[in-house]
């Protein structure tokens, strides 16, 4: 049957109606779940204490991995942490560049360090692409994520060549940004609605 003929059932028999409006929506107008993700994604500030499973870490790291990079030089390096000691020590070392005692990262289990290489032109931008691509796989998993900033000033500082030295890392890493991951706390709420003029087509 072509598209020709299911339009004629609608007037032939109405209440074909309801099952047509489910064909269409599931062959003509197929969801792209892409898209779909990229609006669900929500910046998650309050998280379970329950543990990321490894495999899912894997996929949400090689989704980075895939981001694009400048001249297709891939500076980023990409540094999961999971384990209590270093987790804490970031804490505190982010916390101490704002002056607070506090916990930057939410209390999230995991936290995923973005650095590059700091002689390439681009390592801003590469670190960027590589942290979104993080979080829209962490959104498609059912994982929340945020951006957390100060990565910068962090591995600027000796403390964190220190921690370089100890990973077996080049201190000529320079750090972009970093996301917190685990399982949200509570559902996310709806976003904020978008400026007007946000998009300028000319």
């Amino acid at each position: 049957m072509d598209f020709s003929e299911y339009i004629s059932l609608f007037a032939i028999r109405p209440s074909f109606c309801g099952r047509a409006a489910i064909f269409f929506k599931e062959v003509f107008f197929m969801t792209n779940e892409v898209l779909e993700t990229i609006k669900k994604r929500r910046s998650v500030r309050a998280y379970k204490p329950d543990a990321v499973p490894q495999e899912l870490l894997r996929e949400i790291c090689e989704a980075g991995t895939y981001a694009p990079t400048g001249g297709g030089r891939q500076s980023p390096t990409i540094i999961a942490v999971t384990t209590e000691k270093y987790r804490n020590e970031l804490a505190r070392l982010n916390a101490e560049v704002v002056g607070k005692d506090t916990d930057p990262y939410y209390g999230a289990p995991v936290i995923i360090l973005v650095l590059a290489e700091g002689t390439a032109s681009t390592f801003v931008e590469d670190g960027s692409c590589v942290l979104e691509n993080m979080m829209l796989a962490a959104a498609s998993l059912e994982l929340g994520s945020v951006w957390v900033h100060r990565e910068r000033e962090i591995f600027d500082s000796e403390n964190g060549k220190a921690l370089l030295r100890e990973w077996g890392l080049d201190e000529t890493l320079r750090g972009v940004g970093s996301i917190a991951l685990g399982y949200p706390a509570s559902e996310p709420g709806e976003p904020a609605k978008r400026k007007d003029n946000y998009v300028v087509i000319v």
